[in-house]
């Protein structure tokens, strides 16, 4: 097999190629606002440094989010017309999972979260035990809302997390952007195209077939259609 997997539901722009076994090639770019520019341009050159063109690619994945809404549809649109472009299945993978699975290992052991920029002063968040299995979410919320539902839960019996807020563990870029508020930071910050493509690999190794990538938004995008026009009463 042949698979290309992307992520843009972040400020990073993450690309990889993998057979089926390895990592052929993987890219990662952060710049929030050239998410459309990079990805193109990352496909092309991870398809040059394998030695591969598009017309071999077997299966495509994505990143679902959640996420901004522009920069999250720059890769599910790209992946969706390059599945019915080359006749290729299509897997989805959340953007959080993706975090956590290499997560895990600097967790030590223990439960952890994945918070990322929300933006509104919110963030993105999920909540998993040691091996990087999601426990709850995905949600959004406020910070300090997020910290006291994750201090409440770790305290619970048969949790594996330290009891109260201090400690918390967060991979994702939530424990930078809010110090002290969402606990201990861990890497990594940003998701890899490489820990998404060995996800994504082993639903096609199984047989699972491509249920296209379906967002996860968590909330209305800013823009919306109008109302219809309210009622005027005369007195």
């Amino acid at each position: 097999m042949l698979l290309l997997a992307f992520d843009t539901a972040t400020p990073a722009v993450t690309v990889a190629l993998h057979d089926g076994a390895h990592v052929l090639a993987e890219t990662t770019t952060v710049d929030a606002r050239r998410h459309g520019e990079l990805l193109a341009s990352s496909i092309d050159a991870v398809l040059t440094e394998a030695g591969a063109g598009r017309l071999d690619i077997t299966a495509v994945a994505a990143g679902t989010g959640p996420g901004p809404y522009t920069g999250l549809r720059v890769g599910l649109v790209t992946a969706r017309v390059l599945g019915s472009a080359l006749g290729v299945p299509v897997y989805g993978v959340s953007t959080l999972d993706v975090i956590a699975a290499d997560a895990a290992a600097a967790a030590g052991g223990r439960e952890f979260i994945v918070a990322t920029d929300a933006r509104r002063r919110e963030v993105y968040w999920a909540r998993y035990d040691a091996t990087g299995r999601r426990l709850d979410g995905p949600a959004v919320g406020i910070p300090a809302d997020v910290a006291e539902t994750i201090a409440a839960r770790q305290d619970a019996p048969g949790s594996q997390g330290a009891p109260g807020g201090p400690g918390i563990l967060a991979a994702g870029t939530g424990a930078l952007l809010y110090p002290g508020v969402l606990g201990q930071p861990i890497e990594p910050s940003y998701p890899a195209a490489g820990t998404l493509a060995r996800l994504a690999a082993r639903q096609f190794a199984a047989g699972a077939p491509g249920t296209g990538a379906e967002p996860i938004y968590l909330r209305r995008p800013d823009a919306r259609v109008p109302g219809p026009p309210k009622r005027v009463t005369v007195p």
